[in-house]
């Protein structure tokens, strides 16, 4: 019982640390790892055992972590989203410096003839598609820097354009597995690939996307226009080739991207895991950075890395590890089953809303990875893992969007367009986008009553 009470303490506190940013986050959650291994595992349950469960070292070496069908437990630390990640930041970081993501947004303003409003559309459908490959943060922070340029050209108020593409995003990464990172923590804990996210939140996110871009619109519509009318003829935009810096690195990098998302969409049928796609994007990254630019470049890749995210998975995990061998997951799952009666339908209601609402406010990737293992005790003939896994990562997903702080990509994006001189404030955050994630949540729910009960 010590046990459970110091675990259920050490995450509660965690949580509360991260909400209001009493220290950087990755500071926060190693903190709260050492607390769990030395007071829970150690001085209370006196368990080595449960320390390596949760260190989770030895899948690393293991055949079925890098290739065959076996999926990585979710035990402790899932060291196959930590790979994935590092080698999707290395690969986003060749790309950026190869100005591929300046060359197409610049290439597709001077498509639509620097038009205010099919701009726009055009960045919401650039952004969620974007995000089903790369990380939300990325396509974010690319993204809105290059918004708040193009709105310096062309006289118009970005923050508009920067939420709408921030919701997009969050909603467009919550169409594959590799979109966002609850649905890597969800995908690789589950055992479930690329095809099997997009065959199914896939489908959920297409129809609400459609919804958005008719909101997005309604809501802007006016003021962007007025924009373009009052634009005097003076404007001068950058031709997209000046975005490149090195023809043969910028055909390089797209090349290994085209590589990354051929392997992550043939995922299920050559059996490679998301672990061993990462490595491969990584190193041809690497070994094509260096033939085309040089060691210069290949050293910024690695200074501009997100190292703190990394370890701030690994703090995370191991917390959540705790929860999970003191058998506190299991309560929660059985409470949310007494609650519901053993009704899918209410177990449906409950896990996307509590996902939901949790991470508007909270960071969506540890509410993820501790409902995974929760999900996964709740799982039976009755209630199938996967519509619990589908609900889960749509709320999750979804559900931050509903705040400034409820996502990392909302922080990024905020901060990018106040450092532009044009703040984004959480009333005028939330007067946009709390109303378009109740219409998505509520689509969303009935999608999955009708698709899978």
């Amino acid at each position: 019982m010590s046990a459970q009470i110091f675990a259920v303490l050490i995450f509660v506190a965690m949580f509360v640390m991260i909400v209001f940013e009493v220290f950087e986050r990755h500071i926060i959650t190693l903190v709260s790892g050492a607390l769990v291994i030395t007071v829970v595992f150690g001085l209370c349950m006196k368990d080595v055992g449960a320390i390596v469960k949760t260190l989770n070292v030895h899948s690393i070496f293991t055949q079925s972590f890098w290739y065959g069908e076996g999926g990585e437990s979710s035990s402790g630390i899932n060291w196959s989203t930590i790979i994935f990640i590092v080698g999707m930041m290395i690969m986003v970081e060749g790309m950026g410096r190869s100005g591929f993501f300046k060359w197409l947004c610049l290439s597709i303003a001077k498509a639509v003839r620097y038009k205010t409003i099919p701009l726009f559309i055009c960045f919401m459908c650039m952004s969620a598609f974007l995000s089903m490959f790369i990380d939300s943060i990325t396509v974010i922070l690319f993204l809105s820097a290059v918004t708040t340029e193009l709105a310096a050209f062309l006289r118009f108020n970005p923050a508009p354009v920067i939420i709408a593409e921030i919701f997009c995003s969050n909603l467009g990464g919550s169409a594959t597995m590799c979109g966002d990172p609850p649905n890597i923590i969800i995908g690789t804990s589950l055992g479930f690939s690329f095809f099997d996210f997009l065959d199914n939140t896939g489908v959920i996110a297409a129809i609400c996307f459609v919804f958005v871009l008719l909101y997005f619109y309604l809501c802007f519509r006016k003021e962007l226009k007025e924009s373009e009318l009052q634009r005097g003829a003076d404007v001068v935009v950058p031709e997209a080739s000046s975005a490149i810096t090195k023809k043969s690195a910028f055909t390089m990098s797209i090349f290994v991207f085209a590589v990354a998302v051929i392997l992550l969409i043939t995922h299920a049928q050559t059996t490679l895991s998301v672990a061993f796609i990462g490595c491969i994007a990584a190193v041809l990254t690497i070994v094509t950075t260096l033939v085309t630019s040089g060691m210069e470049d290949i050293k910024y890749i690695f200074r501009h890395l997100d190292y703190k995210t990394l370890f701030f998975f690994v703090g995370l995990f191991i917390s959540v590890g705790g929860l999970e061998q003191t058998g506190v997951l299991e309560t929660v799952a059985g409470f949310i089953e007494y609650v519901s009666g053993g009704n899918i339908y209410v177990v449906i209601v409950i896990i996307l809303w509590l996902s939901a609402t949790a991470s508007a406010f909270v960071d969506n990737i540890p509410f993820a990875a501790t409902m995974v293992p929760v999900i996964k005790s709740m799982a039976s003939t009755t209630i199938p893992i996967n519509v619990l896994a589908w609900t889960l990562a749509i709320g999750t997903d979804i559900g931050g969007n509903a705040t400034p702080i409820g996502a990392s990509a909302n922080v990024v994006g905020t901060s990018v367009s106040a450092k532009a001189g044009h703040p984004i404030g959480w009333g005028k955050y939330c007067k946009y986008c709390f109303p378009a994630t109740l219409i998505v949540l509520t689509i969303s729910m009935i999608c999955i009553f009708v698709r899978y009960v």
